[in-house]
């Protein structure tokens, strides 16, 4: 018969050396970058691991819980609310929090995702109670405010840190939904309204305003012309006055030559008297009437005719 006691002995030391290296690497645990671990002893809070490389006591010590620190987001489903003016709205939620202390979020609430979302609807309708509706729609930011402020103070004993708490939807009844179209529809139009009257009166006046200037500049045009014309008019008269001036002038030396030429001539009586009847003929020039002849002229006269008397007995 074979002997196999050889071989049972080597089989259990071999189980058993496997049996240690589990354990040993059961007791071995590595905690990674933003993860906590809460350890027990016997059933009792033991210590929290950060991040690195840790060893427990095997059949002594217990991982209680893993804890995440990143920060968090939970939304939350739609929650019905009540506002002062007794209207009936739906509101979902999103909270971001994170966990700051790992062993008051493993023993501080059973369970803390659940005691958040109770805790935030019951804030959300202390804070939607005490508004309207149209405060409700139009005040987001300090109805986050609010609700992270309380939030943070009631999940400050779980360990946990609330950031930011956002108001995702606000869905009123569908009544108000049609009056708050109907009410968006009409302030369009009343603006579009405003709009049009705005750009009829802008147009209206830049109308006048051109009307307006093109009279002006039309006024001033005729104002212009008339300005030349006068201008003009008072050259034309200018240079008549000086070509007439300067005719008289003309004529005046002409007869001052004519004075100086008969003095520097000296002419004697007789001539003197022929001049003044050839100058009386001129003007009388067969068209006067009535003639008065200055004495020496007459004279004159009567010699002439007693010429011309003695030349025709002549012939």
């Amino acid at each position: 018969m074979t002997d196999y006691t050889g071989y049972i002995g080597t089989g259990a030391v071999i189980f058993l050396i496997i049996i240690g290296l589990m354990i040993v690497a059961s007791c071995i645990k590595i905690v990674p970058q933003a993860n906590a671990i809460v350890l027990e002893r016997l059933g009792g809070y033991q210590a929290t691991w950060g991040v690195g490389l840790h060893f427990k006591v095997p059949f002594i010590d217990r991982v209680a819980k893993r804890v995440i620190l990143k920060e968090q987001v939970v939304d939350f489903a739609p929650q019905p609310v009540i506002t002062k003016d007794n209207v009936t709205m739906r509101i979902d939620t999103v909270v971001f929090f994170q966990i700051t202390d790992p062993k008051l979020y493993a023993y501080g609430v059973e369970n803390p995702i659940m005691a958040i979302e109770n805790l935030t609807a019951t804030t959300l309708r202390n804070i939607i109670g005490d508004l309207e509706l149209d405060e409700t729609l139009t005040s987001r930011e300090t109805i986050n405010t609010k609700m992270r402020s309380a939030l943070d103070v009631a999940t400050d004993p779980w360990g946990i840190k609330v950031n930011r708490v956002e108001l995702k939807n606000i869905i009123p009844p569908a009544a108000i939904q049609d009056a708050m179209e109907k009410q968006m529809k009409a302030e369009r139009e009343r603006r579009e309204a405003i709009l049009r009257a705005e750009g009829e009166k802008t147009s209206t006046i830049l109308v006048a305003e051109g009307q307006k200037e093109s009279v002006i500049l039309e006024a001033e045009a005729q104002k212009q012309s008339q300005i030349l014309r006068a201008e003009a008019k008072k050259e034309a008269t200018i240079r008549e006055a000086e070509g007439e001036a300067q005719a008289i002038l003309s004529i005046q030396q002409a007869t001052a030559d004519g004075i100086r030429f008969i003095k520097e001539a000296a002419p004697d009586n007789g001539v003197i008297q022929l001049k003044s009847l050839e100058a009386f003929a001129k003007a009388a020039d067969g068209k006067a009437t009535k003639i008065i002849i200055p004495s020496e002229i007459q004279g004159i006269a009567g010699l002439v005719k007693s010429i011309a008397e003695v030349s025709k007995d002549e012939q």
